[in-house]
């Protein structure tokens, strides 16, 4: 069983743990920490990200780099949850493109727990980039 908990520091902060055991600051102002909708957005491209660096590595895919941006609208009332979300996978090294569509498509159908979560509220799509690196 995975534990999460978060404690009120000041105004809208909060720490937070894990079962992991690592804190992380929470603010719905933005100020002292990513807020909670940041986050899950961070999860996102951390869940998918490790997915395609695992596939690619299983594949012995020589990338050298991999960076996931997400970009996300969301409804106008609450609870103002995600509605929309652009995951751009930038890749980096001599790939075959077609072993990151493969592990991008993989992640987002079958692995990334976070992605499947989100489908349920945003219809989520993908863009791969590719750098020289």
């Amino acid at each position: 069983m995975t534990e999460a908990k978060t404690k009120w520091v000041e105004k809208q902060c909060f720490d937070g743990t894990a079962s992991s055991g690592h804190s992380i600051i929470v603010d719905g102002d933005k100020a002292a920490g990513n807020s909670p909708m940041e986050l899950v957005l961070i999860a996102l491209c951390g869940c998918t990200g490790y997915d395609v660096v695992s596939i690619l590595q299983k594949k012995r895919e020589p990338f050298t780099s991999l960076e996931v941006r997400a970009q996300a609208e969301r409804a106008a009332n609450p609870p103002s949850v995600y509605t929309e979300i652009k995951l751009i996978y930038r890749v980096g090294g001599k790939v075959s493109s077609k072993a990151v569509e493969d592990a991008v498509r993989l992640s987002q159908e079958k692995y990334c727990s976070v992605s499947a979560m989100l489908e349920k509220t945003a219809k989520i799509t993908a863009e791969i980039e590719y750098v020289d690196s």
